[in-house]
């Protein structure tokens, strides 16, 4: 299974493929939001709760749980390692996509239905999120490989790697900063604004013009992508994969742990 589904795919996915609508607020506005219309059979998982834990001091805004918390949520929702999981949000896919990376990077079937509520062209069910059976997960540890610590950053750069920002254009030149103390990027870090992998209906662009994006910037496994807290950086990391160019490896902390350090240089301007 590819990182991205599609309304003309999803009919060649697993029939016990399991779908969830992944949302990032509240609880309750969540569950209302829910019930007045989602994918059928859609199950609703909150994406704070299952693909973070709270924020400790020298860590960024949404740290990664550990592997047993993971287990034990995926569990909950009925979730077992050996099922394929299909995940949308009402957001382009950037809640969706944290999801959908963690599960690849640990060896799942997973990936984005793309469009999520838009790209349905069926109708939607109503109502409350279905009643699920939970199932027994094992522990798995999160792949030091693919998700990277600060140092690991650093060390990528001095050797000429790759490291993309995928904020906005004036949050990466340190414009604006409307959610973290320091305005700026990592020094040596390249701009590709998560935004830019989606076209004017809201859908993922094609391969081959993701292809034209990333390519020439060298994108690859071995790249490194971080954006202001390790959410909306794993929609790019799944767009170069669509791409054809590899899964690259997501600075969990990013941004907002990188500029809490206040040993860490930053950089300021379109470079």
């Amino acid at each position: 299974m590819g990182p991205i589904v599609t309304a003309a795919t999803a009919a060649a996915l697993p029939r016990d493929a399991i779908l969830v609508q992944v949302e990032a607020g509240d609880v309750a506005s969540a569950a209302a939001t829910f019930a007045e219309g989602h994918l059928p059979g859609a199950r609703l998982l909150m994406r704070d709760r299952v693909t973070a834990r709270p924020m400790e001091p020298g860590d960024g805004r949404h740290p990664l749980p550990t592997p047993e918390v993971f287990a034990t949520e995926l569990g909950a929702m009925g979730i077992g390692p050996d099922d394929a999981v299909v995940a949308y949000d009402r957001e382009g896919g950037a809640s969706a996509a944290r999801l959908v990376y963690l599960l690849r990077v640990l060896g799942q079937e997973a990936a984005v239905f793309d469009g999520g509520l838009d790209g349905w062209a069926e109708p939607l069910e109503t109502g409350p999120p279905p009643h699920v059976a939970p199932v027994s997960v094992p522990v798995r540890p999160w792949p030091t490989d693919r998700l990277v610590e600060a140092d690991d950053v650093v060390a990528h750069v001095e050797q000429g790697g790759l490291v993309l920002d995928a904020r906005s254009a004036e949050r990466y030149a340190g414009v604006t900063e409307p959610l973290d103390p320091v305005a700026g990027h990592i020094p040596g870090a390249v701009n590709a604004p998560f935004a830019d992998n989606l076209d004017r209906l809201g859908l993922f662009r094609a391969p081959p013009k993701l292809h034209d994006t990333y390519a020439p910037l060298g994108a690859g496994q071995d790249t490194i992508v971080y954006c202001g807290s390790g959410v909306t950086a794993c929609h790019d990391l799944l767009a170069i994969e669509h791409a054809g160019l590899g899964l690259p490896r997501l600075y969990v902390g990013s941004w907002s742990q990188w500029c809490r350090d206040t040993e860490r240089p930053v950089a300021t301007g379109d470079g």
